[in-house]
């Protein structure tokens, strides 16, 4: 886990695998730690990738319709839920 720090870049499959979902309108179950080193399960509909200052994220919506915002290398895994 990098908080903080340095961004990691992820591997390009990974991120065709987000773009993927996003043109799918895909359900993901994704499992990452935030910056405070906690640990995060939920469902997340992912809506969009940005890139800023060098850092990528995955922007998405929980089934609350909140928005989020992941730094992508604390995600650990991401997972379509059929």
């Amino acid at each position: 886990m990098n908080d903080r720090g340095d961004y990691i870049p992820i591997s390009c499959a990974s991120y065709s695998d987000y773009e993927v979902a996003i043109l799918h309108r895909q359900t993901l179950r994704v499992r990452w730690r935030g910056p405070d080193g906690g640990e995060h399960i939920a469902r997340l509909r992912p809506m969009d990738l940005q890139t800023k200052s060098g850092e990528e994220f995955l922007i998405a919506e929980d089934a609350h319709g909140e928005s989020l915002r992941l730094r992508l290398d604390w995600i650990q895994s991401a997972e379509a839920i059929t």
